[in-house]
């Protein structure tokens, strides 16, 4: 890093009388500022470069990266190249069929998959939602290396920290790498909150922290977390994020629990107190308030130079037909075609919500790298669980009657939408530009 000339300045002379220019002074003191920047430029540029260059990509207007940009993600730790095709963005794209390569695995090997999400063990007629692969314009992803990833967490942890969504692309990541691991080689067992997936012989773990708000809620319990009167608590990120410490490569998500239509009610005190201190927020208010705890956390307590933070945008839902154009009253339920609209978005209430992540996110000087994959799984209407899963509370005959009333457009069938999503996230690991 070269250190900036300095400018030189001239004063006129107030003699109207000519006369040869004068020889400018070099003052000793300024020589010797000027050998110490030099003399710090050569020994700490590379650092300083690293400490200015740090701030997040995020892809929701893609550009072509700028040299600087591209020496930032060579730092970035676990990267071990870049794509073929200099600039592309991953994140834009079209789906295409795909019988040849799809699905990675089958639903029937891998014991991992929750039952609300085992559409073709619940009875889903079709299986067209496996055979669809993400289609960068103008690269390719790169094809998910299970041995490459193993071996990348030899002796490491890898967390995923969200809501039932982010459990989701864990069980995926797992569903993508077990097979690979001989059964006395593995475990996965549940302690409240966190459930840990075990490679023994890579010394390895694979973790799900759940914590759909990341601060503390009164949502927090894995099992019991039904609450429509959503409180969270200010502050309090550190309650779970003890949990979290020392892991290697961290994934966050949140969003769905936040869209209640409603002000947040936040929590100025202790869900101890006798009196509790509640004020209102606005979502995007609450949101931009989480959003900075995280990124204080992620500060606070993850290496840069050792270990990568990602953070998974919003997964959309399709509980309304007439969204994309259908009849009223619909939804999601026997949906088997994608949504042809490229320039599909869905609701508008996230567009607010990416706006505040772009804002929070843009000002944060640690490297956290967001995997945009809101719009591509917008056009997955035909990819939801809808009506194919296990169903916790028995059904009415009058939800018998119209299964558009309980289909769920929320979650995704495995294998499926998923595994693209750890697709995005491998590529971003290893090929980070």
């Amino acid at each position: 890093m070269k250190p900036p000339s300095p400018n030189s300045s001239s004063s006129s002379s107030s003699s109207s009388s000519p006369s040869l220019p004068r020889k400018p002074r070099f003052s000793p003191y300024l020589f010797t500022l000027l050998v110490f920047i030099f003399f710090v430029a050569v020994l700490y540029g590379e650092d300083l470069a690293c400490i200015f260059s740090q701030q997040l990509q995020l892809n929701l207007a893609p550009a072509r990266p700028s040299p600087a940009t591209q020496k930032k993600w060579e730092k970035l730790p676990f990267a071990i190249g870049k794509l073929k095709e200099e600039g592309c963005d991953v994140f834009s794209g079209r789906w295409v069929r795909d019988e040849v390569t799809r699905p990675l695995y089958d639903e029937s090997d891998c014991p991992y998959i929750q039952p609300q999400l085992t559409c073709q063990e619940h009875g889903r007629p079709d299986r067209s939602y496996q055979y669809w692969r993400w289609q960068p314009h103008g690269c390719d992803l790169p094809s998910f290396n299970a041995s490459l990833m193993l071996e990348t967490l030899r002796g490491k942890r890898m967390m995923f920290v969200g809501d039932s969504l982010n459990r989701g692309q864990y069980v995926s990541m797992i569903c993508l790498l077990h097979s690979l691991i001989p059964d006395e080689e593995k475990s996965m067992e549940t302690f409240d909150s966190l459930t840990v997936f075990t490679a023994k012989e890579y010394n390895a773990t694979i973790e799900f922290y759940w914590a759909p708000f990341l601060l503390e809620s009164n949502s927090d319990n894995a099992v019991i977390h039904r609450i429509s009167d959503r409180i969270v608590r200010r502050g309090s990120i550190n309650k779970h994020g003890r949990k979290w410490k020392g892991v290697d490569i961290m994934v966050f998500n949140t969003y769905l629990w936040w869209m209640t239509g409603l002000n947040m009610k936040i929590l100025q005190g202790s869900f101890e107190d006798e009196v509790q201190d509640i004020v209102e927020l606005s979502t995007e208010d609450a949101y931009r308030m989480a959003m900075k705890s995280m990124l204080r956390w992620v500060r606070k307590n993850m290496n840069p130079k050792k270990t990568r933070v990602f953070f998974t945008s919003m997964s959309p839902s399709h509980g309304k037909s007439i969204d994309w154009g259908g009849e009223e009253g619909g939804n999601c339920y026997n949906q088997t075609t994608l949504i042809q609209d490229p320039n599909y978005w869905g609701s508008d209430s996230r567009k607010s919500i990416m706006e505040v992540i772009g804002d929070v996110f843009g000002q944060s000087k640690f490297p956290i790298t967001f995997l945009n994959i809101t719009q591509l799984s917008s056009y997955r209407r035909d990819a939801h669980t809808s009506i194919y899963k296990k169903q916790w509370t028995p059904l009415t005959s009058e939800q018998l009657a119209n299964p558009v009333s309980y289909a769920d457009c929320v979650h995704w069938c495995m294998p499926g939408l998923q595994d693209t999503w750890n697709e995005l996230l491998f590529t971003k690991l290893f090929y980070p530009y």
